[in-house]
């Protein structure tokens, strides 16, 4: 498909019904928030590595001296909608057609639909994601199985929540210029532009939730962008409301600046637990004394983490906003009732503990554990949501923020980073980026942790298994070609399209074995999609 809309190129395949979305004017509205904003987000990306540098030359992170006044004074979000009141439990998944029907049917109070972490972005997972929305929003979706089955809307369903990609992705398939758009301006763009006003018209409105933040400049983009395109449609300023992803470790120590920044359009924090151990293991990776045992031993309970997330409620309640939870990754586990009770047990463990620290909701992500996460939010929080628990005996101490918590790397933990990372990969190249591994849902977030371990356990010589085995360069490619075998011998070899578990343990070597640490595996990983 080639069109062309006053320089804007779309090189993308089409099939009936793209043309629906990827409409002159929509296009139109896309390009102008390329002229706006691209630049910025360059600037932004650009202010990242210097970031990095600095903290690989020893600079401590800590709250900022210049917003010192943001903190310390009183002001609060703008009000938020009656339809975000209640967020206590919130399901998440990718944008495709059934998932979209389940997710809005299952109970949650809020479905997030994902064009991020949880979705591969191929060109026809993001096209046919925005196909999937408007029918939403329209009530118009539905979806027949191959076994003739046949799904629909109920008449209540979830408040939805939609997540563009992060600032530093790309889509290569909108040209300006000979330039890819961003994949969040894409995202954000083709949403808004075709739903804005049939969500105000139908009560509610376009809510958002923004991944990847890494402070509260990169906040203030978002807020100009969204203040550029209500205007830009007509709609009224503030209507647009955003929940924010504290998921990365520099985003911690800029939490009042990111809500104040929104003002307006925030209606929320919420605790990206995976990206957010990812993050702390990507800005520390040159120190030593920064070396996290197995994935597996890095809990909800560790010190660094149970910082960040009081950290969070306490910031969001002092300023009228909501605190979100994070992600219950496990899934039911069938034909084993013993591991299936040892999950749901999980789930609810997590689940009350946030709940008994004041967060106003949590998130799932299979349909199955709506129920659970509900029982243990009516049993435990009155009302909508904790927004009056101010939890101020929460000490917002930057010392805290960065504790590394005790523990243990093993030979098993090795494996299953290896295992996982490379399995996920081979299935985002197929187009699938929610993968049920080891009985726990995938996504690029928990991937990337898997990677980013591997890669700093290597570069530091005490960072060995506990049997006193040093983590080499030629181990780790050992055990790829042992897990590889590991991972057919578990799914078949047609569970992949061909070659595409081949691709993800060479491009796994690869950013494992090259010095120069790639700041998200989905960049290299994105060169190589086929659609």
């Amino acid at each position: 498909m080639n069109t062309d809309t006053t320089g804007i190129s779309v090189t993308g395949h089409t099939t009936s019904g793209y043309e629906t979305v990827l409409t002159q004017e929509a296009l139109s509205f896309i390009e102008k928030l390329h002229h706006a904003f691209n630049e910025r987000r360059q600037e932004l990306l650009a202010t990242r590595k210097k970031k990095q540098k600095k903290i690989d030359q020893g600079e401590k992170l800590t709250f900022l001296e210049s917003t010192e006044d943001i903190r310390t004074s009183d002001w609060q979000v703008n009000s938020i909608p009656k339809d975000l009141q209640d967020r206590r439990v919130e399901i998440t998944g990718p944008v495709d057609r059934k998932m979209i029907i389940h997710a809005l049917n299952s109970g949650a109070k809020v479905f997030m639909a994902d064009f991020e972490d949880a979705s591969s972005p191929t060109w026809s997972n993001m096209i046919e994601g925005q196909i999937n929305l408007r029918d939403a929003n329209q009530r118009k979706i539905d979806f027949t199985a191959p076994n003739g089955k046949e799904y629909k809307l109920n008449n209540e369903i979830a408040t939805l929540i939609v997540r563009p990609r992060g600032w530093h992705l790309d889509e290569k398939h909108i040209q300006i210029n000979h330039q890819p758009v961003s994949g969040s301006l894409f995202d954000f763009g083709l949403y808004f532009f075709h739903n804005a006003k049939v969500l105000v018209e139908n009560g509610s409105a376009p809510y958002f939730y923004l991944p990847k933040l890494e402070g509260h400049l990169e906040a203030r983009l978002w807020n100009d962008v969204f203040v550029f395109a209500q205007k830009e449609l007509g709609i009224e300023q503030g209507t647009i409301k955003a929940t924010v992803l504290i998921e990365t470790i520099t985003a911690a120590f800029e939490m009042d600046e990111i809500l104040y920044e929104l003002k307006e359009h925030a209606a929320g924090l919420n605790c990206g637990r995976w990206d957010y151990i990812f993050s702390f293991i990507k800005k520390f990776r040159n120190d030593p004394s920064f070396l996290l045992p197995d994935r597996s031993q890095v809990t909800m309970a560790v010190p660094f983490m149970r910082a960040y997330t009081q950290l969070v409620i306490k910031t969001c309640h002092k300023r009228g906003a909501f605190a979100i939870g994070g992600m219950a990754a496990q899934i039911p586990v069938k034909n084993d009732e013993n591991a299936n009770k040892q999950a749901f047990a999980k789930v609810r463990e997590d689940k009350l503990r946030e709940v008994k620290d004041g967060h106003d909701g949590t998130w799932v992500a299979h349909p199955a554990l709506v129920p659970v996460a509900l029982e243990v939010f009516n049993e435990h929080m009155d009302g909508q949501n904790q927004i009056h628990r101010k939890r101020e005996d929460v000490i917002a101490d930057p010392l805290a923020l960065v504790e590394i918590p005790e523990g243990t790397i093993t030979e098993e933990g090795l494996r299953k980073n290896i295992h996982v990372g490379m399995e996920y990969i081979a299935a985002w190249l197929d187009g699938n980026g929610a993968v049920p591994i080891f009985h726990l849902m995938e996504d690029a977030a928990t991937a990337e942790i898997s990677r980013s371990q591997v890669w700093q356990w290597i570069r530091h010589p005490h960072a060995a298994i506990e049997d006193g085995t040093q983590i080499t360069l030629e181990l780790v490619n050992q055990l790829v070609q042992e897990e590889k075998k590991a991972i057919l011998d578990k799914v078949g070899p047609s569970r992949y399209s061909e070659g595409k578990l081949d691709q993800a343990a060479t491009l796994f070597e690869k950013l494992i074995k090259e010095d120069e640490f790639a700041e998200f595996l989905t960049l290299p990983a994105y060169d190589l999609l086929e659609d």
